[in-house]
């Protein structure tokens, strides 16, 4: 990806010692060119320590904030370092460098705010269980009843942000599962969302956020999150 553009691409990382380093080389040995940022959210495994033993740019959060909470921080800091693009990547192997640019040319272009990177619009690669399909179709309905937009891959966490988005989520960004969240507030907000296909794998390592067992609490809890933020957001044109 030969661009002038400053981009930061912002790695959460919690208990990923199986995949980090992979993942942190796989990315700088495809986009050289691009900085990155990982973001340590009170890891309990060896996570600290390979950050530090390889010499990677990171922050060592003091209290466990979640994805939300430590995806902001990397928001934060894109802003106050003044990055074009802000992209967010899981540390967990799922999400393929080679696809960076896929998600960060729509936003150079000015085509949207946010581009996120979709598994469902080639639907090639893993495409995760099915249950979890039919979760993320309904929360994709959802978010489109609430805002009249339609994003296919609402959970996807691969996605780039422009200077104006990434100083928006700055200062308004969900805590807990913020992908839907958003998606459903930056439309609100008068922002361009769309995606591009990518080709994701599955995940390398660790354990995801969103278990089998806590399926039902996050699909109740996004939902009604939604509908929260829906009645809140005023509606606005950009």
């Amino acid at each position: 990806m030969n661009t002038p553009a400053k981009i930061l691409v912002i790695i959460p990382c919690y208990n990923e010692e199986a995949t980090i380093v992979d993942t942190v080389e796989r990315l700088r040995a495809t986009c050289p060119e691009v900085d990155f940022l990982v973001i340590n959210d009170c890891s309990t495994d060896r996570s600290a320590e390979l950050l530090e033993r390889h010499h990677y740019p990171h922050l060592d959060l003091p209290v466990n904030l979640g994805i939300g909470g430590g995806v902001q921080c990397g928001y934060r800091y894109a802003r106050a370092n003044g990055y074009d693009v802000a992209v967010q990547m899981d540390g967990d192997g799922q999400h393929d460098p080679a696809y960076l640019s896929a998600v960060v040319e729509p936003v150079l272009a000015g085509q949207y705010d946010m581009c996120i990177g979709s598994r469902f619009i080639t639907r090639q690669g893993f495409q995760t269980s099915f249950m979890r399909r039919v979760g993320i179709r309904f929360l994709s309905w959802l978010i489109h009843l609430l805002c009249g937009h339609r994003v296919q891959d609402v959970t996807s966490g691969f996605r780039a942000t422009n200077a104006r988005l990434t100083a928006y989520f700055a200062d308004h960004y969900a805590s807990d599962y913020p992908e839907p969240e958003a998606i459903l507030s930056a439309t609100l907000a008068g922002f361009r969302v769309g995606e591009a296909p990518v080709i994701m794998q599955e995940r390398q390592g660790g354990v995801s956020s969103i278990r089998s067992f806590k399926s039902a609490y996050y699909m109740i809890k996004v939902s009604l999150s939604l509908i929260i933020d829906r009645l809140a957001i005023r509606k606005t044109k950009r």
